[in-house]
């Protein structure tokens, strides 16, 4: 607990000056007595809040979106030998109970952050940037918890930056899940009804919007809702966000702010970037890659850039493009997985969401366009590269790295955005931190299925499935909403929320059981380790491990989950 205390004292007052401490005002420096009071303030200081988000992408198997994403059904954990996070989120296990450390101390760093700025920018002058700004760090502090609580439940919640010294050494308590919900619910709907209604590109890239809020609301509601099995959402002051409110901001987001679907679905991925797709037979015909930040569809994303270096900045790049790449050793030729490059190897995409897809909906052009069959596509595809464990022969798409050739035509860039077409000098080429591309975070084609859902009519789905070029449904089930988003949205860190709150999990998990796989590149199949999937969903309700350091200094204010007294994940059992 003592290391929450460190992390807030330091993001807050570090770099205010001595001048935060004392009765006088400083003309020299930028203090909470002088700062911010107009935009260009507001701008940075929230500025350290954004950079948050991004921070956890230099360890990105230690997030709650690498995690929902191996975890879900749709995804292995794969890796090398030796990636036993990965395997072990896949399985719901363990490899170091201090794994999550750093997701950690990046969050409270956010929420502190956050809460300065919220308890100082009632000081900006103009009334629509106070509104704009303040929306924006109520939108952070509540995304930042409610990636928290659905990664750990019950966590510390600290509500508002501390005033001084003596009070940031004061330990919060843990609090319950339903409590910070509450407080995430305060949050979003404050930001929603503040907020301007600009249009969608009339801010700058990466900047939370009202329509933003809207989404997330939507979401948080959906989950809270349905995992805890809650008839509405409460706010903390004891307001009842009922679903009409939220159908009400999902109306107000498809009518007012410009967002919408783009043409074809594939063009919602890098490897249709200009560079990659004229080589690349399964995308030559589809419209290019919209670039980030021109994209009418991205409702929420988080950003990343070309600035990336092996220093404090490594989280400007998009890690999980690397991290979910094809494995390489040395052997395999990435000519032969063109234009999809190597990285880690983790996330090894099913073969039963390959076969249900086909089965369920076998016209739809999205299964090719979200799925890489290294028998279809690969010229000489390699097994077992580098030890890669749970392999498949299917990877994802979307979040990946993307190659590009040179110039020259025949040597490829490890990523496309070297290329001098796009954001990089044509020269300077590193496979592990040349990944710009943003990663989404809410997407317009979600806002349409969420207010499906909520409404329980078809018009939103069908708008998403008729830009895929399928039939429209006749009629609304959840059994057809649930396909659509499993579809629709794999990969984008979504179905593990989903298939919790649904409370389909366990029998969606089993499905992942005798699927053919190859370990070391030797064929056999998923079998359940240290009890299976299933038998530890029931004991965590997929909820991870909080770090063991932070309850060792607690002293008792910090209980650890159930389900996590058991031995370490050490070796894949055959």
């Amino acid at each position: 607990m003592k290391k929450i205390i460190f992390y807030l004292f330091i993001a807050i007052f570090a770099g205010t000056g001595c001048e935060s401490f004392l009765d006088t005002e400083s003309y020299t420096k930028k203090n909470s007595g002088n700062f911010p009071l107009n935009e260009d303030d507001a701008e940075q200081l929230l500025t350290g809040v954004y950079t948050t988000l991004s921070r956890g992408q230099a360890s990105p198997a230690n997030t709650y979106f690498m995690t929902a994403e191996l975890v879900s059904d749709d995804r292995y954990g794969g890796g090398g030998e030796n990636d036993k996070a990965f395997q072990a989120s896949a399985h719901i296990l363990y490899s170091d109970l201090n794994r999550y450390q750093s997701f950690w101390a990046d969050k409270y760093t956010g929420v502190a952050r956050a809460n300065f700025a919220i308890s100082n920018l009632a000081t900006i002058e103009n009334e629509d940037v106070r509104n704009q700004k303040m929306g924006e760090a109520l939108f952070l502090r509540a995304y930042t918890y409610f990636e928290l609580v659905q990664l750990f439940g019950d966590i510390p919640f600290i509500e508002r930056a501390p005033e001084d010294a003596a009070e940031a050494q004061n330990p919060p308590v843990q609090s319950s899940a339903k409590e910070i919900f509450s407080y995430i619910a305060t949050d979003l709907k404050q930001a929603y009804e503040i907020m301007p209604s600009y249009p969608w590109n009339q801010l700058r890239s990466g900047t939370v919007t009202k329509w933003a809020a809207a989404g997330m609301l939507a979401r948080v509601y959906l989950f809270y809702t349905g995992f805890y099995e809650e008839p509405s959402l409460t706010t903390s002051t004891g307001e009842t966000v009922t679903k009409d409110f939220v159908v009400a901001a999902l109306d107000d987001c498809i009518a007012n702010s410009g967002h919408g679907l783009v043409e074809d679905f594939r063009s919602l991925w890098p490897y249709t970037n200009s560079e990659s797709k004229k080589e690349y037979e399964y995308a030559k015909d589809a419209p290019t890659w919209i670039r980030d930040g021109e994209n009418k569809e991205h409702v929420f994303a988080i950003k990343n850039s070309h600035l990336a270096s092996w220093s404090t900045t490594i989280g400007f790049a998009n890690q999980y493009c690397l991290y979910f790449a094809i494995r390489s050793g040395g052997n395999q030729d990435y000519h032969n997985t063109f234009p999809f490059g190597q990285g880690w190897g983790a996330g090894p995409v099913t073969p039963n969401l390959w076969n249900d897809w086909k089965a369920d909906e076998p016209d739809d052009m999205r299964r090719v366009a979200s799925i890489y069959d290294v028998t279809a596509e690969s010229t000489g595809y390699f097994y077992g590269e580098d030890v890669q464990m749970e392999e498949t022969g299917f990877w994802q798409k979307k979040i990946i790295a993307t190659t590009s050739y040179k110039s020259n035509g025949v040597d490829l860039y490890n990523s496309f955005t070297s290329s001098t077409a796009y954001y990089g000098d044509g020269e300077t080429d590193d496979f592990q931190i040349g990944h710009e591309v943003d990663l989404m975070v809410i997407r317009y084609a979600d806002i349409l299925l969420m207010h499906s859902e909520l409404t329980e009519t078809t018009t939103g789905m069908n708008a998403v499935r008729a830009r895929a070029g399928l039939p429209p449904v006749a009629s609304y089930t959840l059994a057809a909403l649930q396909k659509e988003r499993r579809y629709e949205l794999a990969f984008e860190g979504l179905r593990w929320g989903d298939i919790r709150r649904w409370h389909i999990a366990e029998t969606a998990l089993q499905k992942q059981y005798g699927q053919p796989i190859w370990n070391r590149g030797i064929p056999t199949t998923m079998k359940p380790q240290q009890g299976g999937t299933v038998t530890r969903y029931q004991a965590t309700q997929g909820f991870m491990p909080i770090p063991q350091s932070e309850i060792d200094l607690a002293n008792g204010a910090l209980k650890q989950n159930p389900g996590w007294d058991i031995p370490p994940f050490v070796s894949w059992s055959e």
